[in-house]
């Protein structure tokens, strides 16, 4: 079922233009007002489910700066993170009721098949094989696979330069598939972090990912790396949910829609990536 949200909106202004009529009496004092009601959804929807229980669990990296990184605090930030808490409002669920959970590269697919997790929104790239297993809103944004050396390296300028050369990437990502492709020999672990002390001590020559998430590491560590070269590929990112709710995915790429028009994406953005990349504007929702 599709709630879109200018309908929200209005009956909202409706109600409190209705509730200020009748804010006052006789002697002048405010009366109590009533708070907005919760949105409501068609029974037996995922959303109507989400509503309900007043929570929700999201699967987002952990370790990648500007889109999700864990805090001080304990809790993830990024932009990531403000794209899952569009989502969560619009289902009547606050910030502190969602519930993070890590998703490395490698265990998106199993967490969302396993119901670990109500949805996965992590630098998480709309593919033919993954949609065969999971199914995708969006996409909300588009990075570019890049490539990341020691600051004072000037022997790497392009993908060419990467081929019969170690590189590190993650396990069960697009970006290692890619390496592969070209002929890198492709150095994995878990996580991008932990791709950075092999640069660093000489058992890799590069780190190659998405243009965004290395921007983030540059940026962590200042003085210490650049990212080289123009993106070689085309990467997509959407927000995993169960295969074949489709009614759950409408209603996402409605919120995300809606995101774009009445400028909270923009606001997310430039709260977190955005102070590191320009904004661009988001694609085009693939409603398939």
């Amino acid at each position: 079922m599709k709630r879109m949200r200018i309908a929200l909106v209005a009956a909202a202004a409706a109600s409190a233009l209705a509730l200020a009529g009748c804010a006052t009496g006789g002697g002048g004092e405010a009366e109590p007002t009533e708070e907005a009601s919760a949105p409501t959804f068609e029974a037996g929807t995922t959303m109507a489910e989400l509503a309900e229980a007043g929570e929700i669990t999201v699967g987002t990296k952990f370790d990648q700066p500007l889109f999700g990184l864990v805090g001080p605090d304990g809790v993830p930030v990024g932009f990531d993170v403000e794209i899952a808490k569009i989502i969560a409002s619009e289902l009547g669920i606050s910030e502190d009721s969602i519930t993070w959970t890590e998703t490395v590269s490698a265990n998106r697919e199993p967490f969302i098949e396993n119901g670990q997790v109500d949805i996965v929104v992590a630098t998480y790239t709309i593919n033919d094989d993954r949609k065969q297993v999971v199914d995708f809103a969006g996409p909300y944004f588009e990075a570019g696979q890049s490539i990341l050396v020691l600051e004072d390296n000037e022997d790497i300028q392009s993908e060419e330069d990467l081929v019969g050369q170690p590189v590190c990437s993650v396990s069960g990502s697009t970006p290692a598939a890619n390496l592969r492709e070209i002929g890198a020999e492709v150095f994995e672990t878990d996580t991008y972090s932990n791709c950075l002390e092999p640069l660093r001590s000489g058992q890799v020559v590069a780190v190659s990912t998405d243009n965004v998430i290395l921007a983030g590491l540059v940026d962590q560590n200042p003085g210490e790396f650049k990212v080289v070269g123009e993106p070689f590929t085309q990467e997509p990112y959407g927000i995993g949910l169960m295969k074949g709710d489709d009614e759950f995915r409408s209603f996402i790429n409605d919120v995300l829609e809606a995101s774009y028009e009445d400028g909270s994406y923009e606001a997310a953005w430039e709260a977190t990536a955005g102070t590191v990349l320009e904004f661009r504007e988001p694609p085009a929702v693939d409603r398939y």
